[in-house]
């Protein structure tokens, strides 16, 4: 495990020789497709150059009006549950981000939010992420059992990811070619792809690249939303700060609902707690290994020898003192602001390193942007059990749980210094 920062560029860089290592050969499993979990680095950069124009920035704004739609039934559903006491709050943004996803990748929401429950697919990833996150360092237990798995069955679980929600993309696919459609999801993207490069794109990396959104985006939505939210609440000084940010905007008529990128772009105290709270918990806390190139390299005065495996988490480079200061172990927007901003991002390993990035990076901006002011501009809220931390558990993602909370609706008068519409 590497902490040192001349190694942490090394080996993330721009143009590392570092490749991924045999550990991401048990998540890529049989699939061709599958630009995240891809350790070849041709093979990497061909499916990259086909896939990132449907995740650039610029692209995802036409999926704004999908995102507000979802962003509007959560803040409904938050305005009927507040009514009957504590929220768990965690769980809702689980719920969110799955719906969210669905909306954006196959123009319909998974329901997960009128049910209040979501259909197995969060245990499924789980499961998977669980058995993944050790089979990686024993990646023959894994071939092995897959060998034998028509004799002995799924034993390991890591292969639920290739099955249930694979399978729901298979569904949404096959229903999409059937009916088709008149909006440019995520789905529609994909497919004018293939119809582009139709020998590059097949049918199964439409399906992979469906089922990617859907483990890889709801997840680390989520995970993300609880951080930015639970540490406001902790540090309720920099909760007033944001209100004061959200609610000026509001009184000047800067502010849709739900809030728009556009608008929450230009709030920076907004942008900073963002920041924040990716930094003090990135949604992945296991080690991003890599392989050591032919001939060795030297990493802090080390030889280390070809064949050997190195990484970092961004748990132990995202605290890093000399990069963000002395209290780098506590949540504080304000670094964002007043700190070298392009020196803390050059680190920031919360999305991965510059040369493996996660594609879904502005997915996930897109939603808390518009999520965390349009939630705050609603509702007042309070730690139903401010003594209790939350519960984390560690499967590569870092799921937190226990997030209950109070929520009061939020009046258009209270930003003027009027009273509340409700109480609790």
């Amino acid at each position: 495990s590497i902490a040192d920062l001349d190694g942490i560029k090394l080996i993330y860089g721009a143009g590392s020789q570092f490749h991924k290592s045999a550990w991401y050969s048990v998540l890529k499993g049989h699939r061709t497709f599958d630009p995240f979990a891809e350790r070849d680095p041709h093979i990497h950069s061909a499916q990259k150059k086909l896939v990132i124009r449907p995740y650039a920035m610029e692209t995802l704004k036409d999926l704004e009006p999908y995102v507000d739609s979802t962003v509007y039934h959560f803040i409904t559903r938050m305005k009927e549950k507040m009514t009957l006491g504590e929220v768990d709050l965690g769980k809702w943004f689980q719920l969110f981000a799955f719906d969210v996803i669905g909306e954006i990748t196959f123009s319909k929401r998974f329901g997960f939010m009128d049910a209040e429950e979501d259909d197995g697919s969060l245990k499924s990833v789980e499961s998977t992420l669980a058995s993944a996150s050790w089979l990686g360092h024993v990646p023959w237990v894994f071939w092995t059992h897959d060998y034998l798995r028509p004799w002995i069955g799924n034993w390991l679980g890591v292969t639920n990811r290739t099955g249930s929600l694979m399978q729901r993309a298979l569904k949404e696919v096959e229903e999409r070619k059937k009916r088709g459609t008149d909006r440019n999801d995520f789905l529609e993207k994909f497919f004018r792809l293939q119809r582009e490069k139709p020998d590059q794109v097949t049918d199964t990396a439409v399906i992979s690249m469906a089922a990617a959104n859907i483990t890889a985006g709801s997840d680390t939505t989520a995970i993300s939303l609880r951080s930015i939210i639970y540490h406001l609440l902790r540090n309720p000084q920099y909760l007033e700060t944001l209100r004061q940010e959200i609610d000026t905007a509001r009184r000047e008529n800067r502010l849709s609902d739900p809030v728009t990128m556009e608008e929450a772009e230009r709030m920076p105290f907004l942008q900073a707690c963002i920041m924040e709270g990716l930094r003090i918990h990135p949604s992945i806390g296991g080690l991003l290994p890599r392989d050591v190139p032919r001939g060795g390299c030297v990493i802090a005065g080390r030889f280390i020898p070809e064949g050997h495996v190195v990484g970092t988490s961004a748990w132990v480079i995202n605290r890093n003192t000399s990069i963000y200061g002395h209290d780098a172990a506590e949540f504080n927007p304000e670094r964002w602001i007043k700190g070298n901003k392009a020196e803390m991002q050059r680190y920031f390993l919360t999305f991965g390193g510059a040369n493996r990035m996660c594609f879904g990076k502005n997915i996930a901006f897109m939603e808390m942007t518009k999520m965390v002011p349009t939630f705050l501009r609603h509702f007042d809220v309070q730690l139903t059990y401010p003594e209790r931390p939350l519960k984390e558990k560690n499967f590569f993602f870092v799921i937190q749980e226990g997030l209950i909370v109070n929520l009061r609706e939020r009046g258009d008068e209270q930003s003027n210094g009027g009273a509340d519409k409700e109480v609790y």
